[in-house]
């Protein structure tokens, strides 16, 4: 789906109602368990949670105009999707989240680098998904984006 959203609340309203309930809960979870200074916003086309540029006015490597993403959520054809940049970036917190993910949840853990696919609406581990945002504060986060472009 072309994503024409300039806001998270637009973003979330492009939906039919079961797939606009997931977002809006998923949203509801993470910016309650989220340590402060992320921002919720629009990026790369999906909700996405920022380091913003008055935080960090590096920005991401990538775009530096654009704030630091971490963490983002979509709705994708087949599947809702949760792209959680930690997990890509830090080998202890992956494990983590794949032992801990067949304790709540039902069905088979679909994940790639960073993303988390959710076919199944009904088996999202809400509960899990808030422990990991709160795992990693803004600052945990810059210091483990820097390190990975240090040279040993």
């Amino acid at each position: 789906m072309s994503n024409i959203a300039l806001t998270p609340d637009e973003y979330e309203n492009l939906f039919a109602d079961d797939r606009k309930e997931v977002i809006a809960r998923l949203r509801q979870t993470i910016t309650k368990h989220l340590p402060p200074g992320f921002e919720e916003t629009i990026s790369y086309g999906m909700i996405g949670y920022v380091v913003p540029k008055s935080i960090y006015p590096a920005g991401y490597h990538c775009k530096t105009d654009e704030p630091l993403p971490f963490l983002s959520i979509a709705s994708q054809k087949n599947f809702i999707a949760l792209y959680h940049m930690g997990m890509y970036a830090d080998e202890k917190l992956l494990q983590w989240f794949q032992i801990e993910y067949p304790k709540h949840a039902k069905s088979k853990l679909d994940m790639g680098k960073s993303c988390v696919r959710f076919k199944k609406m009904n088996d999202i581990p809400f509960d899990l998904i808030a422990e990991l945002a709160q795992k990693i504060s803004v600052e945990d986060w810059i210091n483990r984006y820097e390190s990975m472009f240090k040279k040993s």
